[in-house]
């Protein structure tokens, strides 16, 4: 999916040179950069606990990233992206909507999806992002990055806590106005051409949405399908992966640094 940049440290000196895509698509792989990452818990109003897990980059102060995991849950795969984010710069957290818990098949999915509190999800990305902009060493500058269920809540996350950029990997992006004009930082989209769930019709409503509270925005279109971005997945697109992986690493460090 994307080229690594001296990764992982004293882990496997075989995984630095390794392309994220081969990390991600082998689990032994993704779990040793997975391992790297600290574990943090927070409680909610309703004294529900909830978990996440930081990549800390080199840098002493750097901005940070909160990542929002797939249907699939907070697993290795997205932990081993923020990984990634950390190696790039940034103070990289993903933040768990599942309760612990992940899937390999799609009816499992979508129970787990079933019993996502919509308002405990937004509790929880609120939650997370002030206490990423209270880390030590953190610059102040957040963004947010999700993909599919997690690209959907990375805007509503937006919505509920200013960031100064969001990027969804086609996400739900069907938002009211009244939540949209809470945006404070510009959205990066990438969008599928044979998508059929997150279609053209869904974002058109939302650029109109967005023209009409004033807020901007940078949509890009690929002739893929849903999930491109997945190397674990059938319809994964290695060069639309990579470019729209170099379009965020580059929207991220124009917005954040």
């Amino acid at each position: 999916m994307y080229r690594r940049r001296n990764v992982l440290g004293g882990v496997a000196a075989t995984i630095s040179s390794l392309p994220l895509a081969t990390v991600l698509a082998d689990p032994r792989l993704a779990r040793a950069a997975a391992e790297r990452l600290e574990r943090h818990t927070l409680t909610l109003s309703n004294g529900k606990i909830v978990q996440a897990f930081l990549g800390r980059p080199l840098k002493r102060r750097a901005p940070a990233v909160m990542l929002v995991h797939e249907w699939w849950g907070l697993n290795d795969q997205i932990k081993a992206v923020a990984a990634e984010f950390a190696e790039a710069g940034y103070l990289a957290l993903a933040i768990d909507l599942m309760g612990g818990r992940t899937a390999d098949h799609r009816n499992q999915a979508k129970l787990m999806l079933s019993r996502v509190s919509r308002s405990e999800a937004l509790e929880t990305a609120k939650r997370w992002l002030q206490w990423l902009k209270r880390q030590e060493g953190a610059t102040g500058k957040v963004g947010v990055v999700g993909w599919c269920f997690g690209g959907g809540w990375a805007l509503s996350a937006s919505t509920v806590e200013p960031v100064d950029a969001t990027v969804v990997y086609y996400g739900r992006v069907n938002h009211p106005t009244t939540e949209l004009k809470r945006l404070r930082g510009p959205v990066l989209g990438h969008f599928a051409t044979h998508d059929i769930w997150i279609n053209r019709d869904m974002v058109t409503l939302f650029e109109v949405g967005m023209n009409k509270v004033g807020k901007p925005y940078t949509n890009h279109w690929y002739d893929a399908r849903h999930a491109f971005a997945n190397p674990t997945r059938a319809r994964y697109d290695h060069g639309d992966a990579v470019l729209a992986w170099e379009r965020t690493l580059a929207f991220f460090d124009r917005e954040l640094r």
